[in-house]
């Protein structure tokens, strides 16, 4: 059985969570504040940590990047904000994906399957994809441009090789959330614009571009093809 970190103060949004998540089949651990939260890492070694931002004694950002400096275990960021400033914050430490309250608590359960099948598929297609001086490699599940090795959180990795795989062809984000995010995935397409504008800068400007199509999607440019700025 799969356990479930939740972090947050909100008991009632812990209430709920469990409620949800147990429904699932998944065992549930729930921390109300950053101090505990780290403990209870330790201690269960959770299959995926779903965490709210505004903490107390240590804060959803210092939690993030405290549990990226352990290991990989998949984080879903809450935060109470409308903007995407505190999500781009939390997938720069690691976050693997944000959700924003308040939400439905099954779409949010909907990405946290989504998320676990992502991370229980170590392969597909496990051949390496080139693109110019950027090899990714499946069944390792890294990527490197030349000797330079890419640091992608989970998402990150799978929407860069969902655009490698097809180099100069358009995905649409309708396309890029079902490739990357799963079929019963309930998120908004500025998901993929945000984690597209995480990927870009971690490519520099070294290998490959992401190209936005206006109206479209994006596009993988191989370096023969970059635009000029």
């Amino acid at each position: 059985m799969k356990t479930i970190l939740i972090v947050d103060d909100e008991r009632h949004i812990v209430d709920l969570l469990r409620l949800y998540l147990e429904k699932e089949g998944y065992a549930v651990v729930a921390a109300a504040d950053g101090e505990e939260a780290l403990v209870l890492h330790a201690r269960h070694d959770p299959s995926l940590v779903i965490l709210d931002l505004m903490l107390p004694k240590v804060d959803g950002f210092e939690v993030c990047r405290e549990l990226r400096r352990r290991g990989d275990t998949p984080i879903i960021m809450l935060t109470a904000r409308s903007d995407d400033v505190d999500a781009v914050v939390g997938l720069e430490l690691g976050a693997d994906d944000y959700v924003t309250k308040p939400f439905n608590p099954r779409a949010l359960v909907a990405r946290v399957r989504a998320v676990l099948r992502r991370t229980d598929v170590t392969s597909r297609g496990g051949r390496p994809i080139e693109v110019g001086d950027l090899r990714i490699e499946p069944r390792r599940r890294e990527a490197h441009i030349g000797e330079r090795r890419l640091d992608l959180r989970a998402r990150e990795f799978d929407l860069l090789a969902a655009l490698a795989r097809d180099p100069g062809v358009v995905l649409t984000r309708d396309m890029l959330l079902e490739h990357v995010w799963g079929t019963d995935f309930p998120g908004e397409t500025r998901t993929v614009d945000v984690h597209i504008g995480e990927v870009r800068k971690k490519l520099g400007d070294d290998g490959p571009a992401i190209e936005t199509v206006r109206g479209l999607g994006y596009r993988l440019v191989p370096p023969a093809r970059q635009p000029h700025p």
